[in-house]
């Protein structure tokens, strides 16, 4: 059933409205650049291994697992876990994010392993359904007894976030943008664990990505806008963020609209936001629904300008309606940070999975959490927890990659890990600012139009 939301429904987040500033006054556009516990596992190098279930695994399910006993020498081996969209809505996401987990894994190995360890994955399917991915979460901390995880996305953390600190292992991830994590993950800025988040991702947040879609927009003269969106956490975060940048400096929402998702036809309800007058309208779904609905946009007419949400900026999208979504607007967290030249090199030799934000912030989580386990000299959640900070703020010798950090640390240096997608510098609640990309969609692929530089939006959000 749509869902009318008003401008003064209650479920727009006041809290929101304050964590992002408004741009007048603090800075200016010139920036958009013209808006043109230690597991022992059989791996070999890491690589996952594909197994019947929907279970990825490094060399095997928990079966093969056993534990071992970390000696004064270190471990022998080392496992990590990845909550995984092996399945559900969000499967054309995971190739990229594995392909890029399994190549930083396989260059862990070939620097000699962390702590003298050889590294493997253990990948398993929750289709990003919560009570799934609570289950995995539980599979991946007491059968494979991993020290750390690799993943998990808005709509699976935001509800299992007390559980999450509960379990007290660190959660890196490269998927969330839900703006409920801008303030309650990493480490507070302190060296105690009592006031920790447990939680911390290298993808920018929807307040970030959102703030550069709004802004993009305010620049283009579009004064009104509608907005459809899924009921989801991701989808929902996404618009209410946007909805907040974009009327926090001066824009005015006319109608938004939300959708159970799933549906064959969206037709009642685009007739439903078509009903209002603006000049432009944002979509934030899945991409099959997405698929439907603008193919129904198109046919039936309505016109007027369209912004995207980020996660649908993949080929499939360009493949299924490419043609009738021409035009449209995406901006996205740019996953060309730093390093990303070096990196896309090494990952377009590992696979052919279609490279992407989250898959390259993929390959950062898992150096991230390598570098944060050599420097503390120990495989256990809590010395992860307390190291990842110190691995990638900044100071210290700048590093790429984990045998870079790996010599320096052992050179008794302090190491600032600079990502491929960010510079991975964490806030003190465990988040990354990036570069946001805006292009528009072609028959033939997405163009870029131009950049809203990251250090142009730190001024403008509030606490993150």
């Amino acid at each position: 059933m749509a869902r009318n939301i008003d401008d003064t429904d209650e479920t727009h987040d006041a809290t929101n409205r304050r964590t992002v500033l408004k741009y007048a006054g603090v800075t200016g556009l010139a920036g958009i650049g013209s808006l043109a516990g230690c597991v022992g596992v059989d791996g070999g190098d890491g690589a996952s291994t594909p197994t019947s279930g929907g279970d990825e695994t490094g060399g095997g399910d928990d079966t093969d697992t056993a534990t071992e006993t970390e000696t004064e020498t270190g471990p022998e081996s080392i496992t990590f876990g990845q909550p995984a969209s092996l399945t559900g809505k969000w499967d054309f996401l995971q190739p990229a994010a594995s392909q890029s987990t399994d190549l930083a894994i396989r260059e862990i190995n070939e620097a000699g392993g962390i702590l003298g360890a050889e590294v493997s994955v253990s990948r398993r399917d929750t289709a990003v359904n919560p009570q799934e991915a609570r289950t995995v979460v539980n599979q991946l901390v007491n059968n494979d007894e991993v020290p750390a995880i690799l993943g998990l996305f808005s709509s699976e953390i935001t509800p299992l976030f007390d559980f999450l600190q509960e379990t007290a292992v660190p959660v890196v991830t490269p998927w969330p943008g839900a703006t409920s994590l801008d303030t309650r993950g990493g480490d507070k800025g302190t060296e105690t664990l009592d006031d920790d988040g447990w939680v911390w991702r290298t993808v920018i947040g929807d307040t970030v990505g959102t703030l550069g879609a709004a802004q993009y927009v305010l620049d283009q003269d579009v004064s009104t806008m509608g907005i459809l969106n899924g009921t989801s956490q991701g989808e929902r975060s996404w618009a209410e963020s946007f909805r907040n940048a974009y009327e926090g400096n001066g824009g005015t929402v006319t109608k938004q609209v939300e959708v159970s998702e799933g549906k064959a036809s969206y037709q009642s309800e685009l007739n439903t936001l078509f009903e209002a007058d603006f000049d432009a309208w944002a979509l934030a779904v899945g991409l099959q629904d997405a698929t439907t609905i603008v193919r129904e946009w198109d046919s039936a007419g309505y016109g007027r300008q369209l912004l995207l949400e980020d996660g649908l900026r993949d080929p499939d999208l360009i493949e299924n309606v490419g043609e009738q979504a021409e035009g449209a607007w995406i901006a996205a967290g740019s996953s060309e940070g730093p390093n990303y030249d070096s990196f896309v090199e090494k990952f377009r030799e590992a696979g052919d999975a279609d490279i992407h934000t989250w898959g390259v912030a993929a390959y950062d989580a898992t150096n991230v959490v390598a570098l944060a386990v050599e420097r503390g000299g120990s495989a256990d959640p809590e010395t992860i927890q307390q190291n990842l900070g110190p691995v990638a703020r900044e100071g210290g010798t700048t590093v790429s990659t984990f045998a870079e950090g790996k010599e320096a640390l052992a050179n008794g240096e302090e190491i600032n890990y600079d990502g491929a997608a960010t510079p991975v510098d964490f806030t003190d609640f465990g988040n990354v600012f990036g570069d946001v990309t805006v292009s528009s969609v072609t028959p033939d692929g997405f163009e870029i139009e131009g950049t809203v530089k990251a250090d142009d939006l730190k001024g403008l959000v509030e606490s993150y």
